[in-house]
């Protein structure tokens, strides 16, 4: 008992000082554990072969793929068409949206996700953004109520109440609390949070990052980006496009092209072995005196004049744009950039060159390069992000804020959407055990390549794998030594003539100042199981006992380190402690009541 509380007592401590990192925390815990013979190799191990933490590594690959997706970022793009310049509104459109992607996915990820929009949002109405990323921080919190798979926790106490031989809570148990609770959240903020915040309705704008529009409007001042529909009369029809010369005859540049390929239309970068087809749609780059003499050269036709904004995002999903300046070593120096075959070696095009404060955008393919000069260059993003790996030639300067725009797989979402559907379907109806549908859809999705195939490891906390890895066992030996039912029958002594009531509030309580010292997961599988076992003594609801466990590590709004989705809006929003006080206190209020009234009444 000495060696597990002890063990305990340095696991919390430096947790929270966050002395070494909390995957180390875990190894360290599972060492002391084998080391002092509390538990055996295999009981000390055994955290990861556990279901919890199978599910919620297969919920990072589930996450990643609704963002690679662009699920996520389509609903996002709904919430700017449809809020408008309300800052009501578009706070509740954010909360709600955060609180139902939330509801499927990772929290932190869903505040992560929604954090440029928020930010995108406030820019576009001149609103202040302390005001609306603090209630986003809410509703993800507030998706943690809501499924079984939203959060760790919930995963957690459902395991508790499996381990004690209870019946389960469903995979929508959680939603009526969820959905009272948000909705409380939204008339506290709406009517009071927003105002503790910061009084202020709007903040001075400031300077963002550069869009391609940006770009080509300071290096070619009067040019502008138009589509051109190839008609069957076309002279361009079955010609390659090196063949064409359009930049060295009509002084207009070529960026992309919208051609039909299986029946499906596609965007695609230029290539100057590409053959042009009638209906395809071209981009060019060029003034619109330009433009009408190729429209009478070639017989095209205008579509728009200048593109519109849907036609230009579609465009900017496949190409891109950049600047980069050449270095001292730079053998492109002393070259023209038609000597430098720029778009053969590194199929990219170069639209501009700024030199001295001066731009060069006419005739630049004889233009000889000199150190110290900027290329305006574009091509598809794949090529654009190649060219950091060519740091002897030059430096990748600005990479515009439309690069994070990009849906790298969008053509999968409905794939995606289809594998979370029928994952949702197997969980609810209790088809196969939930770490069978879970893991099943993660495994999917890599299959179906709706996350990145290079990269999808990576996207997998493995910090925080490890560390309910390390703190499971820490659990058992809580049990093994008894100091859980030690600390159990501590707790039937100070509740046991206390109403049903008050017992699930004295659990929420306890939890919540659990959690003031270790994250939601591990304070779930610290308390859950006492939970469950003071329920089952005192003849209370296990089920409402887990619920309201489950509902407090959710309830994470009073401090700044109580959950990462706190962490990820601190520095953008600029909240102290202080902010986070004021207005999670009277949320985790609340949050409590109603929690344990509807626990009572659905339970009890």
């Amino acid at each position: 008992m000495i060696v597990t509380l002890v063990t305990f007592a340095i696991a919390a401590f430096l947790l929270v000082t966050n002395y070494i990192k909390g995957d180390q925390v875990a190894i360290l815990v599972i060492l002391i554990l084998m080391a002092s013979g509390v538990l055996t190799v295999p009981e000390a191990l055994s955290g990861f072969s556990n279901p919890v933490v199978i599910i919620i590594t297969s919920m990072f690959i589930i996450s990643e793929a609704i963002v690679y997706t662009g699920i996520a970022q389509r609903l996002g793009e709904r919430i700017i068409e449809n809020g408008g310049a309300s800052e009501t509104k578009l706070m509740v459109l954010l909360m709600v949206s955060a609180c139902f992607v939330g509801s499927f996915m990772s929290s932190t990820a869903t505040v992560a996700i929604f954090v440029p929009v928020a930010m995108a949002v406030a820019h576009k109405a001149n609103l202040n953004h302390r005001r609306l990323l603090m209630p986003l921080a809410v509703g993800a919190l507030v998706s943690g109520m809501m499924t079984l798979i939203a959060t760790s926790p919930n995963i957690v106490v459902n395991n508790a109440l499996s381990a004690y031989g209870q019946e389960k809570l469903s995979f929508f148990s959680f939603t009526p609390f969820g959905i009272l609770i948000l909705a409380a959240s939204l008339l506290f903020v709406v009517f009071i949070g927003r105002e503790l915040l910061d009084k202020r309705k709007s903040l001075p704008r400031k300077q963002v990052g550069r869009s391609i529009s940006d770009l080509i409007q300071y290096y070619q001042m009067e040019q502008d980006i138009y589509l051109l529909s190839v008609t069957p009369e076309s002279e361009m029809v079955d010609r390659a496009i090196a063949r064409l010369q359009l930049r060295k005859e009509y002084h207009v540049k070529l960026i992309g092209i919208q051609t039909v390929e299986n029946g499906r239309k596609v965007v695609k970068a230029v290539r100057p072995e590409t053959v042009i087809k009638t209906g395809d749609i071209l981009a060019v780059v060029a003034r619109e005196q330009r433009i009408n003499t190729l429209l009478e050269k070639f017989k095209l036709k205008k579509k728009t004049s200048p593109i519109d904004p849907v036609s230009r995002k579609l465009f900017f999903q496949v190409i891109g744009a950049a600047e980069v300046m050449l270095t001292p070593d730079s053998t492109l120096i002393g070259k023209t950039v038609k000597d430098t075959l720029f778009q053969s070696l590194f199929h990219c095009m170069v639209l501009g060159v700024r030199r001295k404060g001066e731009t060069i955008t006419e005739n630049i393919t004889d233009v000889a390069l000199q150190f110290g000069d900027v290329l305006l260059v574009s091509g598809a993003w794949e090529d654009i992000l190649k060219l950091k790996n060519y740091r002897d030639q030059y430096l990748l300067l600005t990479l515009p804020q439309d690069h994070h725009e990009v849906i790298p797989a969008g053509k999968k979402a409905t794939i995606a959407m289809g594998i979370l559907v029928a994952m949702v379907v197997l969980m609810v109806f209790n088809i196969i055990p939930n770490v069978v549908a879970i893991l099943g859809a993660a495994a999917a999705l890599v299959l179906a390549r709706c996350v990145n195939m290079n990269t999808y490891y990576k996207v997998i906390d493995w910090q925080t794998v490890f560390l309910i890895a390390g703190i499971l066992p820490l659990t058992l030996a809580l049990q093994k030594t008894g100091i859980s039912a030690y600390i159990s029958n501590f707790m039937l002594q100070v509740f046991g003539d206390s109403s049903p009531l008050l017992v699930l509030a004295g659990i929420f309580l306890i939890t919540v100042i659990t959690g003031l010292f270790v994250s939601n997961t591990p304070t779930a599988v610290l308390v859950a199981p006492i939970a469950v076992d003071i329920g089952l003594k005192l003849s209370v609801s296990p089920q409402a006992c887990a619920m309201v466990v489950a509902i407090a590590c959710s309830a994470a709004f009073v401090s700044p380190v109580g959950s990462p989705v706190n962490m990820v809006v601190r520095e953008p929003g600029g909240y102290s402690l202080s902010d986070y006080v004021k207005v999670g206190v009277p949320l985790l209020f609340i949050s409590m009541v109603i929690a344990v009234l509807l626990a009572w009444v659905i339970y009890i």
